[in-house]
């Protein structure tokens, strides 16, 4: 078995090509017969955004302040660093400035555009009227930017510290001591097999990644978290995550129209009353307008398109005549951002690492900012990490004990991070109490501008539901009637999609299954990534289904209860709900079929008639995963550097 100590990003791609076991064409990939490369490192991040980039650079840091050396790699799955990054985006400096105190200095800095004003308004049908806007939303100092650029930027950084970071190599599941109670590392994803998880010729397996410690930054509802969130019990005694859908454009718009450095959000239409949600409009440097719609998922009508509310939303008089003139739509994108605050932060540590940035949940949704905080968390479990590497060094006893990274969340529940998210605690699970929405506005002002969440209660989703179960059939909801697009200000979606530079290889397994899992899971969607069908020391799994029968239920109530949620909730047109005339037995039902994936600029006829699943549209966005009603659609990871490829979002 190869084992290399010290590898190179070129190396570490040299050993995908490197033929392990002899093998028949397209033979079944087993994965307890194959042998895989490893590498030993101190610290191993998944993800390479803001939090995995702040841990690794911090650690770089107390490499130079202590004299110690240490090996820290980040594993990107995205083709590009920053090319899964998507946010609005406003950051407060804070973290940063305790990161980099020079970092004004630097002539490649992508935060030229300071805010510069600040307001909130409430849209009716026809009109736009200025509201008082909580504390948290009104304060300056911050910076309009491409969360993209700034995830390159941090990226380039790191590695002039001496930072591995592996772009194109995603996460595919967690290594576990022989009695699995602790981690020993990241497995990452085979490369080259087929739709049918059949070893092709360019077929390489995933490498193992030891780390004595594992820090996992996959953003919000990320595969690994999910599975240390299930195995670890982190959730207990927490509330459960939920989440909003953001869905976001950029624009050039005409020099008559852009007022740099503004900011501006939104409340009320498009959405109707029982809806939570709101828009956003940030004037960008260059001449960019950021504007999108965030939509919390625990939404109740199934007949709900975010997307299509969306494009609505752009034909009220205030985004007309903010995008008239010479004005051009340049991207698109969407992500799932963590909407439970304080209440909703699983325990952030495990034997052998930690969950970090949006995997844990760090947004504040008053603000509608976690830039910051993810930040915060990465400096903070690095500082942690070090702490416990070094520790370990010193006692030689303890040297092959996992680490204990306990001083991670206490070192958090002592920082600005804890207060930053405390005093806006009651804000977003208002909206879920007795109150209702409109009660949920009313609360949050009082609580935002007088109490400023010095009170002595604290909300609590004591019923446990989670997104999806608050989920109405379709027999109880009234459909909505959705104006037709009018390009170029809204666009069918497939148009926007070609935005994104989105792409997946098209010969490769579906990373979107319908699944059942034998046992319960302890957060919505969570799964593990390997085969139920393998058992070793070091690779462990959960048993699931995936059958006929499964697709086929999943269709009867869905389509039957639910009118067929994911065709409408999607923002990528990945699900479709098409006609199909074998019934049951090739997994449809009274009709229908389940397709997933279907490739951009295919009509569903030639979909259907290819009666495969093909992986194209995706952008990782992991809506399905958390409100299909059935909790039966997991979200896997796919080949490494698939997905969309955002620049400036």
């Amino acid at each position: 078995m190869l084992r290399p100590r010290r590898c190179t990003p070129a190396v570490l791609k040299h050993t995908r090509l490197l033929h392990v076991t002899s093998r028949r064409p397209r033979e079944i990939f087993n994965p307890t017969a194959v042998e895989r490369a490893s590498d030993e490192v101190d610290v191993c991040i998944v993800g390479g955004g803001p939090a995995g980039l702040s841990a690794a650079i911090r650690l770089k840091q107390l490499e130079q302040e202590k004299g110690r050396e240490i090996r820290v790699v980040v594993l990107e799955k995205g083709s590009e660093v920053g090319s899964h990054t998507l946010s609005g985006a406003v950051i407060e400096p804070r973290a940063l400035n305790e990161l980099l105190p020079t970092w004004q200095e630097r002539s490649d800095h992508p935060l030229t555009q300071p805010t510069r004003h600040t307001s909130m308004r409430w849209l009716t049908g026809s009109r736009s009227i200025r509201i008082p806007q909580p504390p948290q939303m009104a304060k300056l100092g911050t910076y309009i930017l491409s969360l993209s650029r700034f995830t390159a930027w941090l990226g380039t950084i790191a590695e002039e510290l001496g930072v591995e970071v592996y772009p194109g190599f995603a996460g595919a599941g967690l290594v576990y001591s022989p009695d699995g109670r602790h981690v020993l590392g990241v497995r990452t994803n085979e490369v080259g097999l087929d739709r049918e998880e059949r070893m092709k010729d360019t077929f390489e397996p995933g490498m193992e990644f030891r780390a004595r410690v594992t820090l996992l930054a996959e953003g919000a509802h990320g595969s690994l978290s999910k599975e240390a969130i299930r195995h670890f019990r982190l959730r207990d005694g927490r509330d459960p995550q939920t989440y909003g859908i953001g869905l976001k454009e950029v624009w050039r718009v005409d020099p008559s129209k852009y007022q740099p450095g503004s900011v501006v959000h939104t409340m009320g239409w498009p959405l109707d009353w029982q809806t939570y949600g709101g828009g956003w409009v940030y004037h960008m440097d260059a001449g960019m307008v950021s504007l999108g719609l965030v939509i919390g998922l625990d939404y109740a009508n199934p007949y709900l398109s975010p997307y299509r509310e969306f494009q609505r939303m752009k034909h009220h008089p205030y985004f007309v005549d903010l995008l008239s003139g010479d004005s051009t739509r340049i991207a698109y994108g969407a992500r799932v951002i963590n909407e439970g605050g304080l209440q909703s932060i699983p325990r952030l540590h495990f034997p052998g690492g930690a969950l970090i940035g949006c995997s844990a949940g760090f947004v504040n949704v008053a603000k509608i900012k976690g830039t910051h905080n993810a930040m915060k968390s990465g400096m903070l479990a690095a500082e942690a990490a070090f702490d416990t590497i070094t520790s370990q060094d010193e006692a030689t006893e303890s040297k092959n004990a996992p680490a204990d990274m306990s001083g991670y969340e206490e070192a958090l529940s002592r920082s600005w991070v804890y207060s930053d998210l405390h005093e806006v605690r009651n804000l977003r699970p208002s909206f879920n109490t007795a109150l209702g929405i409109w009660g949920g506005i009313a609360y949050s002002g009082i609580d935002s501008l007088v109490l400023k969440g010095r009170t002595p209660w604290t909300f609590r989703n004591k019923s446990k539901l989670s997104d999806a179960a608050h989920t109405r059939r379709a027999s109880e909801c009234k459909p909505i009637a959705y104006p037709p697009f009018q390009p170029p200000l809204s666009t069918d979606l497939l148009t926007s999609l070609a935005l994104t530079g989105t792409n997946h290889a098209e010969d490769q397994p579906v990373h979107l299954r319908v699944r059942r899992y034998d046992s319960a899971a302890g957060d919505a969607g969570a799964e593990a990534e390997s085969r139920a069908s393998v058992q070793s020391a070091d690779l462990q799994t959960e048993k699931w289904e995936e059958t006929k029968g499964i697709r086929s239920e999943h269709v009867r109530l869905n389509v039957g209860e639910y009118a067929g949620l994911l065709g409408r909730a999607c923002p990528a047109q990945v699900y479709e709900y098409v006609e199909d005339g074998n019934g049951e037995s090739e997994g449809g039902w009274d009709g229908k079929k389940l397709v997933i994936n279907s490739q951009a600029g295919l009509s569903e006829a030639s979909v259907c008639r290819k009666l495969i699943d093909l992986s194209q549209n995706c952008i990782h966005c992991k809506l399905c995963d958390i409100k299909v009603p059935t909790q039966d659609i997991t979200w896997t990871v796919p080949e490494g550097g698939g997905g969309p490829k955002y620049t400036i979002t």
